[in-house]
């Protein structure tokens, strides 16, 4: 028998579109086109086989004896099992005939029905805990992704696809959105949101933890290079302020000695951590940490000064600017194929896929936490996942309903006739031997 082909046996040319029908099945003209071939040439076997029976029991009918007997006996009871099977079949999709006989037409009547044991039946068998959690640590998902992210050329085509996707999201996403959230969503939260008490708390821990040092020498750093680079500057700008009737020649000894004795005081402050400068500038900024957290006063001065900035024109400009300067940044690193972020990034992808092979313990972890998420979503989520099945079949029309469904299944429904009529005759010879063995 010629069997209906798969999707791959399609020509590449037909698989190019797969249109969709009126009610949203997927329709495949080609696949289509050759379900109905063999549906037909099942349809014309399984009748011929019929009418076979129907020729041999005229020939044979009036023999009631002998060989012919038994002939004639198999063909009466071929076509009654072909013609009780024929309507079995017909009866599922169509009225037999067309005949509004009841129980017939069962797929366009009871389609809403069909629909709901549908649902029914996902959701008692594949919708529970205890089949979800087997079914994901069977499957062992930790193992079998680092398994494949190990393999050669995939941690590289994972790091790839994503950089890729991520360039392509960060084009797509609009200047005018962006713009619209700061200045509709960000930038009121943060008018409305005190920030006094958590930028005192958080200042009170950058000086507990001397995360500011750094930040001081840096700025030590650069005032000392400013100087060295603008000595006639800064020598300038101290005889502009000398009283006029100082000689020049004093005036230039004495902007010199500022200038030598203002490199060697900010030498001194970066090369002394305990300098009384340094101790000032913590002090200072440990007494602007408490009040920002307890003093009144000063957290009000603090809200007033970010309303100000906030609610200042140029500040989304500002924001728009950083935010162009960051995705351009963004793109250029993950656009480069050899460039430090996919190379680090493939590499920590190898490392964690090879930590995950060696600590058994960390797999069984993440596939616990995956089957928890997973019948999280379900217990959640699965009502509505299984309802679709309703919904959608609610939504398609009885008669084209009934027509997919025996284009995908008619053809073998047509065995079942096939088989009632030689299972039919057999009966019917089986019958025919009982019948001359019982006495009369």
């Amino acid at each position: 028998m010629t069997t209906a082909p798969s999707a791959t046996d399609v020509p590449a040319a037909a698989r190019t579109s797969v249109p969709s029908g009126p009610l949203g099945f997927m329709v495949d003209p080609a696949l289509d086109a050759q379900r109905r071939r063999d549906l037909r040439r099942m349809r014309l076997v399984a009748t011929g086989l019929l009418v076979l029976a129907a020729i041999v029991y005229v020939l044979t009918r009036g023999h009631d004896e002998g060989l012919l007997g038994f002939v004639n006996a198999g063909a009466e009871a071929s076509m009654v099992g072909a013609c009780a099977d024929w309507f079995a079949v017909t009866a599922i999709f169509r009225h037999p005939l067309g005949l509004p006989i009841p129980h017939t037409a069962l797929i366009p009547r009871k389609k809403e029905m069909i629909g709901k044991s549908l649902e029914e039946f996902v959701g008692e068998n594949f919708m529970r805990e205890d089949i979800i959690r087997e079914r994901v640590l069977d499957a062992e998902p930790t193992r079998r992704a680092a398994e494949w992210a190990l393999a050669p050329g995939h941690a590289k085509r994972l790091v790839d696809e994503v950089a890729t996707v991520t360039v392509h999201a960060l084009h797509r996403i609009p200047d005018e959105d962006v713009r619209a959230v700061i200045e509709q969503a960000v930038l009121p939260r943060l008018v409305q949101e005190p920030v006094s008490s958590l930028a005192g708390g958080l200042l009170d821990q950058v000086v507990r933890d001397q995360a500011h040092v750094g930040l001081v020498d840096l700025a030590l750093d650069e005032m000392r290079a400013w100087l060295v680079d603008n000595e006639d500057l800064f020598e300038s700008l101290i005889t502009q302020r000398a009283p006029t009737w100082v000689p020049t020649a004093v005036n230039d000894l004495v902007a010199r000695k500022i200038h030598t004795e203002a490199l060697k005081w900010l030498a001194d402050i970066r090369r002394d951590p305990e300098h009384d400068v340094r101790r000032a500038l913590d002090k200072l900024l440990v007494d602007l940490a408490a009040d920002l957290q307890h003093d009144p006063v000063t957290q009000e001065k603090a809200e007033r000064l970010k309303e100000r900035l906030l609610t200042h024109p140029q500040v989304v400009d500002t924001a728009m600017s950083l935010w162009g300067s960051l995705r351009a940044v963004a793109i250029s690193a993950l656009e480069d194929e050899a460039g430090p972020v996919r190379t680090r990034a493939v590499e920590e992808v190898t490392g964690l896929a090879e930590r995950l092979l060696a600590d058994r313990t960390l797999r069984d972890r993440i596939d616990t936490r995956i089957c928890d998420a997973t019948v999280y979503a379900v217990e959640r989520y699965g009502t509505e996942l299984t309802k679709i099945i309703s919904h959608t079949v609610d939504r398609w029309d009885g008669k084209e309903t009934a027509e997919r469904v025996e284009l995908q299944v008619g053809r073998d429904l047509q065995f079942i006739r096939i088989n009632g009529t030689l299972v039919g005759g057999l009966i019917g010879m089986l019958i025919h031997a009982v019948s001359i063995l019982l006495p009369s």
